[in-house]
């Protein structure tokens, strides 16, 4: 592993860059994290499953989280995918990666990232979300009840206000934002397994959640096409739920996959020895090989 730090819109991006054993040019996977942007959650287990499978992976801190420059709390969906974007710029520059064999893998929120990324940048080969979201009204309306939803919008509401009149929003639980207690499994998994991860569960701003109602990267999916797209989905996800996968799919383009994980809720299988995650490597190396074929093909 190497530090592979850049630049995103004046942000400093904290980067690793995970390579092979063996010599290159590689293939490169830019692994994107999901909701408080860590790359030492699952961006880190991405490089430990797929580095031996032959791919370099390039895992990041999303700007204003972790390592990373920006300002502290402020979760922009936006401003993420132009960080993606930024990756592959600072990728160009290195010489042992395959620069016709760029990948994108997102992890929930950061599925929909990628998606918003690939769609007008011709450099990605192809393009993998997990668990992803579609729409970020459906996506966080379905984690709410009707009490603490109409709550959230009133809180947003009242911080553009307050934005206009300070030039600052109002911090806040991210729990407040993505309500994880009406999923036992995934809000059991959070609370063993990813607060362990320095920096985990920081406030994010309400701007943020602004931010996020407005995401809708399945408007932009058809954009990637022609080049391939997977979508890979717990069925039993209750956090994201597959209506999301459904979705963003159905808006995409051929050549496009759907996968529905049996028997999988949102992060509960997220170990490296699972056979859930393990079958979601071998399903990834498939379609990042098949979407190399079929480039060459097509030359």
């Amino acid at each position: 592993m190497i530090k592979l730090p850049y630049f995103s819109d004046g942000h400093r991006i904290d980067a690793d860059l995970h390579l092979p054993a063996v010599p290159g040019p590689h293939p490169v996977v830019v692994a994107a994290s999901g909701f408080q942007g860590l790359k030492v959650i699952h961006p880190q287990r991405f490089a430990r499953a797929l580095t031996p499978l032959g791919y370099a992976v390039l895992a990041f801190d999303y700007r204003g989280f972790g390592h990373s420059e920006g300002e502290r709390g402020r979760l922009a969906p936006q401003d993420w995918a132009q960080d993606v974007r930024a990756a592959v710029d600072r990728l160009s520059t290195v010489d042992n990666i395959d620069q016709e064999r760029v990948f994108l893998l997102g992890w929930g929120l950061g599925g929909g990232v990628v998606v918003d990324a690939a769609a007008d940048d011709e450099r990605i080969r192809a393009v993998a979300a997990v668990n992803a979201i579609g729409d970020g009204t459906r996506s966080t309306r379905a984690m709410h009840d009707d009490e603490s939803w109409h709550r959230l919008l009133a809180r947003v509401v009242a911080d553009r206000g307050r934005r206009a009149a300070t030039s600052r929003s109002e911090l806040t639980s991210p729990w407040d934002i993505v309500r994880l207690d009406l999923d036992t499994d995934t809000d059991s998994y959070v609370g063993s397994e990813l607060y362990r991860a320095p920096g985990f569960g920081y406030e994010v701003s309400l701007e943020s959640a602004e931010r996020l109602l407005r995401f809708r990267p399945e408007l932009v999916a058809h954009r990637i096409a022609p080049r391939p797209l997977l979508v890979v989905h717990g069925a039993e996800n209750r956090l994201h739920h597959p209506v999301e996968a459904h979705s963003l799919y159905e808006h995409a383009h051929e050549p496009k996959q759907l996968v529905l994980l049996e028997n999988a809720g949102h992060t509960e299988w997220m170990f490296d020895e699972h056979p859930t995650f393990q079958h979601l490597v071998r399903t990834l190396n498939a379609f990042f090989r098949a979407a190399d074929r079929t480039a060459v093909a097509s030359h």
